[in-house]
């Protein structure tokens, strides 16, 4: 199997929509090492406005943290503006409401996606949404 774009974003939305720490290294382990495609997965929750700074950060902290990209301004700008560029996606139905949730994140060499899945929360009526960033570094 070629890896490419496609893998990658899928790698990202299938660890965002783990349950557990435990469900993310099985996944990493039994799915995406054989492919040498790096994942990581961080939670997230708080009102929508005052998130979008944490999540951003979050996701760029998890991916050091876990060695998915290295300690450089491209590595950290290429993360931030696909956690950005998921962000933006869900900002409409997200707006002004209480979110938690999950991002993942992957890397095969250039290819990085951020993948956040969100809950959304309304009283008990909850709704649900996944944003999909992607970046090509060197």
């Amino acid at each position: 199997m070629e890896v490419g774009s496609k893998l990658v974003a899928t790698a990202a939305i299938q660890v965002a929509l783990t349950t557990s720490r435990q469900e993310e290294n099985q996944l990493k382990k039994d799915k995406y090492d054989k492919y040498k495609i790096k994942v990581v997965a961080v939670d997230y929750g708080g009102e929508f406005i005052n998130s979008v700074a944490k999540i951003v950060e979050r996701a760029v902290v998890a991916s050091k943290r876990e060695g998915v990209i290295k300690d450089t301004h491209s590595d950290e700008g290429a993360v931030a503006g696909a956690a950005r560029e998921a962000v933006t996606q869900i900002m409409p139905k997200a707006l002004g409401l209480n979110v938690g949730g999950k991002i993942g994140i992957a890397r095969y060499k250039d290819h990085i996606s951020v993948a956040i899945f969100m809950g959304i929360g309304l009283l008990h009526l909850d709704e649900v949404a996944i944003g999909l960033g992607h970046r090509a570094v060197t």
